[in-house]
């Protein structure tokens, strides 16, 4: 996808060349490789034009990011223009954030090469918005098949590459909301490493040697028969981390096919990503977004 920038120069950044006062907006150096690449991607004052030259006040400098190749191995696979919008929470230029339902795979793998987010959202912008440029599919927060929620999808580099660091610098902030097993404490922080379970290509385990360092915050909201509904919050975003670590404490989450399946009451782990907070890659403003559970988390009358 293309995406064009425009900046006015300010005294404060007179003498400043164009590279350096890219890389004081966040464009990354493989950013800066593909502009000089691209014809007129970089545009001083109506001129293409070089990294090294200097910016002076009053200066226009347009940034062309053209995109046109498009992620590989992600077919186009049709869905309607209604059932797409039905899915978006919100959407700019930048960004595009939307309600995963269940039972969606985030990425196309093997079992499910076309009826995924991202075969869903290639076609929306090839097809159904016809935008120009390639499509590259970069999912910020990356949820499983099976959890419900909130996704955040950068939609060109330069988003993605800040969104990226806001997540490096644990910036972004998740909150999910979890049915468990039992009765928790009140609140608790789980410190437990992860690692792959050996001999399983998906399974995760709790694991001292092994593990990367992983860290869940969880709150207790109510409790009904013997179950208990938790706001979650993750610190770090290790694969199944939610699951793994709620099982490694005695509370693991009904409907998990891998670590507890109990479909008494839910076809599916109770998981559902609740909130997100971010700042926006472009204009800096604080984004937060709530999308409450569906209708199958609520097998329990939960006070939410």
């Amino acid at each position: 996808m293309n995406r064009i920038f425009s900046y006015n120069i300010t005294e404060q950044e007179e003498g400043l060349t164009i590279g350096q006062f890219l890389k004081n907006k966040g464009y990354s150096h493989p950013m800066l490789v593909h502009l000089k690449k691209t014809e007129r991607g970089i545009v001083l004052n109506g001129e293409w034009s070089y990294v090294y030259i200097k910016l002076k006040k009053g200066d226009v400098l347009d940034i062309n990011l053209l995109e046109n190749e498009s992620s590989e191995n992600i077919p186009l696979t049709p869905i309607t223009y209604e059932g797409f919008i039905k899915m978006v929470i919100y959407e700019d230029e930048d960004i595009l954030v939307m309600n995963k339902p269940a039972g969606l795979p985030v990425h196309p793998s093997m079992g499910h090469h076309e009826d995924t987010l991202a075969n869903y959202c290639a076609y929306y912008f090839h097809k159904l918005r016809q935008s120009e440029g390639g499509f590259i599919f970069r999912c910020v927060n990356r949820l499983d098949r099976d959890t419900s929620g909130l996704v955040l999808i950068a939609k060109n580099m330069f988003s993605s590459a800040r969104l990226s660091e806001q997540q490096l610098n644990r910036e972004i902030h998740r909150t999910y909301m979890a049915i468990t097993t039992g009765i928790t404490p009140e609140n608790g922080t789980i410190n437990l490493p992860i690692a792959r379970k050996e001999a399983s290509v998906i399974e995760r385990c709790i694991d001292m040697e092994r593990g990367e360092h992983a860290i869940t915050h969880y709150t207790r909201l109510d409790t009904k028969q013997d179950y208990s509904l938790l706001q979650i919050q993750l610190e770090t975003g290790r694969t199944h981390q939610i699951r793994v670590h709620m099982k490694a404490i005695g509370h693991p989450l009904p409907g998990d096919f891998l670590y507890n399946p109990d479909y008494t009451h839910i076809k599916r782990q109770a998981l559902h990503s609740y909130q997100l907070e971010f700042s926006h890659p472009v204009t800096n403003q604080t984004l937060f977004f709530t999308q409450n559970p569906p209708e199958d988390f609520f097998f329990l009358p939960w006070n939410i």
